[in-house]
């Protein structure tokens, strides 16, 4: 019989696979435990919202959601190597049971030997009578002795018998504790992370739709919506400056532009409130620049335009504005210098004067101070 502890484990087990089998709502209702990221599961951060066109909170969401899924993803590696350690532990416990049953095995032949021994040379009255009667010769004692001894030794073996038995108990329950509380882990981190994984694909489709309301162009399949993936913002940093692949870039909502992910949902941002403001979107002449671009605009306009390799149109960061912005200090200037930095875009410092570049603006991630 297991072990209660056991028991309860396994009935858990049982239970935590009969939740995984029920249907996404019926797990959501059911499951109150804490995740392994920073924030709660459930149905707190997938309600619809009432401002579907805040691309920087939904942006800074898919990325929190990332994160605690990478967090999670993790966890379960670490767990695993830890449920790997603890199958060994469990190997030993076996080998260590199998190795008790085997001495048991020896220690209970000599038992039956002895037995055997008493049943073909039982002892007779006339052995014993005068051993009682204090009139026992040599043989008698000799035979009273071996009985004594085989008593005893009897005994023994019953003792250490007992002792291996419960030792052989005990080593079965803690094998299967320990396997069922393996098993327990596994699927409930395992169902957390896919909890985390939906969440976040979630995100990402809540915010690629938003987009495609506000203008940005995408295929019919989609392709052009994996760029738009601000998960993939990251991945786009580790290509070369002027080598990101059009894969990798997200299209602005002015035809034949684009940036890295993060910097285009931002800007989609900044560009509708300048069109609250001015009742126009802002113009673009520049965004994403390829390595080739950008040597053609360095060897056409000296000393404006950075080294090959060198730009932040290069890295999908940067972009040359008109519709007025290109003139310094007119109200589209004044109003972007502004605004600008609340959605991480900002005129460097270089910019306002070696070289003298009023259109030219930058996006900075970590200035991005929008809830």
């Amino acid at each position: 019989m297991p072990a209660p502890r056991s028991a309860g484990l396994i009935a858990v087990v049982v239970a935590m696979t009969s939740l995984l089998g029920a249907p996404a709502e019926a797990r959501q209702a059911q499951d109150t435990r804490q995740p392994l990221g920073s924030q709660a599961l459930g149905a707190q951060a997938l309600g619809t919202r009432s401002d579907p066109a805040n691309l920087t909170e939904l942006r800074k969401e898919a990325e929190r959601a990332a994160q605690e899924l990478e967090e999670a993803n993790k966890a379960l590696i670490k767990r695993r190597t830890e449920f790997e350690a603890a199958e060994k532990e469990l190997e030993g416990k076996l080998q260590a049971l199998a190795k008790a049953e085997r001495h048991l095995a020896q220690i209970r032949q000599p038992v039956s030997q002895m037995a055997e021994l008493l049943y073909i040379q039982p002892l007779a009255s006339d052995t014993v009578v005068p051993f009682l009667a204090g009139d026992a010769d040599a043989d008698t004692l000799r035979t009273m002795a071996s009985i004594n001894h085989i008593v005893m030794v009897r005994q023994q073996a019953v003792d250490r018998s007992t002792a291996l038995i419960q030792q052989t108990e005990r080593l079965a329950a803690e094998a299967q504790e320990l396997r069922a509380g393996n098993l327990l882990a596994e699927a409930q981190m395992a169902a957390e992370v896919d909890l985390l994984r939906k969440r976040s694909d979630k995100v990402v489709k809540s915010l690629t739709a938003a987009l495609v309301k506000m203008g940005i162009k995408i295929d019919k399949v989609g392709r052009a919506a994996l760029g738009c993936n601000p998960l993939r913002a990251a991945t786009a940093g580790e290509y070369p400056n002027g080598l990101i692949p059009k894969s990798m870039l997200c299209p602005l909502q002015q035809k034949g532009f684009s940036l890295r992910a993060d910097a285009t949902i931002a800007f989609v941002s900044l560009n509708e409130a300048f069109k609250r403001q001015f009742g126009k979107q802002m113009c673009v002449t520049d965004a994403y620049r390829s390595l080739a671009e950008q040597q053609s605009v360095y060897y056409r306009r000296p000393g404006f335009a950075a080294v090959p390799g060198r730009s932040n149109h290069g890295l999908g960061l940067a972009v040359d504005l008109c519709g007025g912005v290109e003139r310094f200090r007119s109200p589209e200037f004044n109003w972007l210098e502004k605004n600008g930095k609340r959605y991480g875009w900002f005129h460097p410092d270089w910019a306002y004067s070696s070289p003298f570049e009023p259109w030219h603006w930058e996006y900075d991630p970590k200035m991005d101070t929008l809830p």
